[in-house]
């Protein structure tokens, strides 16, 4: 190869390195300029830390939180996770440790409820190694009864497809759904698939006996949940964006896609409201909150948004620059009660929509 050449494949080399990093970068959200908006009020709900998921039994009002340090975890000392519940009935509510007897290793991340003739199921994602979810080493699904204010474990699922697992959600008789993030569990082959938006994760399902996978072709699939009538299921790909929308074979529990809804922004965790729209919290930077992940100090935004699974239609319905909040998971409605939690800082957001 000449001189020349060799100058023209340099140039063209960089010029292309430069248009994807450029392209990544706008495509993580950094260019979004943050103008904090919320139409209602919100008050901080201190004593947890690390509200990633949580749900909301909409016949009791009472919300079920995940928590786990996961900063501590990070650090490389663990300290045990818990579900509390928090009643949305009560003035002045504080949240309650559902789990502070439980003798196993603790440290959820997602957390799915379910509601069955035997009553109210949660299962949650249990990265029971102590060490958050960066190591790959295997995780559990934990399944618990509420029985009035007690929740009692029932039992613990494993798997060997039960690796990077993000969220999870009961279908009833012991079954789920589950979300694999990464194809790859850790180390530098994790960092490039997020960079690169490899499409390696995929959604397991468990029949009762065993664990296999339903969906894939997803670029970080995080949050999933499932619609009123049992018959969609509905996976969040943060690094894509999109909300993958599957028809559901009830018996089978088979999977196929049916539409993919483009958000425009990182989200995480999906709650499915009582007229069937999705309510998600997001991460507007991604990058912004890949850096909030390593220094406290660092603010990530925090976003809500409201999803009409039918028509695609997308609405911002909270966007907060990281001081009221930072780097906010999931968001749920009950009412006009909204809560926002967030990944690793302490506290939630209990507001009143208007």
């Amino acid at each position: 190869m000449t001189k020349r050449r060799l100058i023209i494949f340099g140039v063209l080399l960089f010029s292309g390195l430069v248009a994807f990093v450029g392209y990544t970068v706008w495509l993580a959200g950094e260019f979004k300029t943050i103008e904090p908006h919320f139409a209602g009020t919100c008050k901080k709900v201190d004593g947890v830390v690390g509200a990633e998921d949580l749900v909301i039994d909409h016949a009791s009002g009472v919300a079920y939180l995940a928590t786990d340090d996961r900063r501590a975890a990070i650090a490389g000392e663990p300290v045990q996770g818990a579900i509390w519940s928090y009643d949305l009935n009560t003035p002045d509510a504080r949240p309650v440790n559902l789990t502070a007897g439980l003798e196993i290793s603790f440290h959820p991340h997602g957390i799915g409820l379910h509601t069955g003739k035997d009553g109210l199921t949660l299962m949650v994602v249990n990265h029971g190694s102590g060490s958050g979810v960066f190591d790959g080493a295997p995780d559990t699904i934990e399944a618990f009864k509420i029985e009035g204010e007690i929740l009692k474990h029932t039992g613990t699922t494993k798997g060997d497809l039960l690796r990077a697992v993000n969220d999870v959600q009961p279908v009833g008789n012991g079954k789920f759904y589950a979300t694999i993030d990464h194809g790859n569990p850790s180390g530098f082959s994790r960092m490039l698939e997020d960079y690169l938006r490899l499409p390696l994760a995929k959604v397991v399902y468990y029949n009762g006996k065993s664990v296999r996978y339903v969906a894939d072709d997803i670029r970080y699939a995080n949050g999933v949940n499932i619609s009123l009538d049992g018959q969609t299921v509905y996976v969040a790909g943060t690094t894509d964006r999109l909300v993958h929308v599957f028809g559901r074979d009830l018996a089978s529990g088979d999977l196929w896609l049916k539409a993919r809804l483009d958000t425009g922004t990182g989200v995480d965790n999906i709650d499915v409201d009582d007229g069937g729209a999705l309510w998600i919290g997001a991460h507007p930077k991604l990058l912004t909150f890949v850096e909030h992940s390593k220094d406290a100090t660092l603010k990530s935004p925090s976003q809500v948004i409201r999803v009409d699974p039918e028509s695609g239609e997308v609405v911002e319905v909270m966007l907060d620059d990281g001081n009221l909040l930072s780097g906010s998971s999931v968001a749920a409605r009950y009412g006009n009660r909204l809560l926002v939690g967030p990944v690793l800082d302490p506290g939630f957001l209990d507001c009143v929509l208007p």
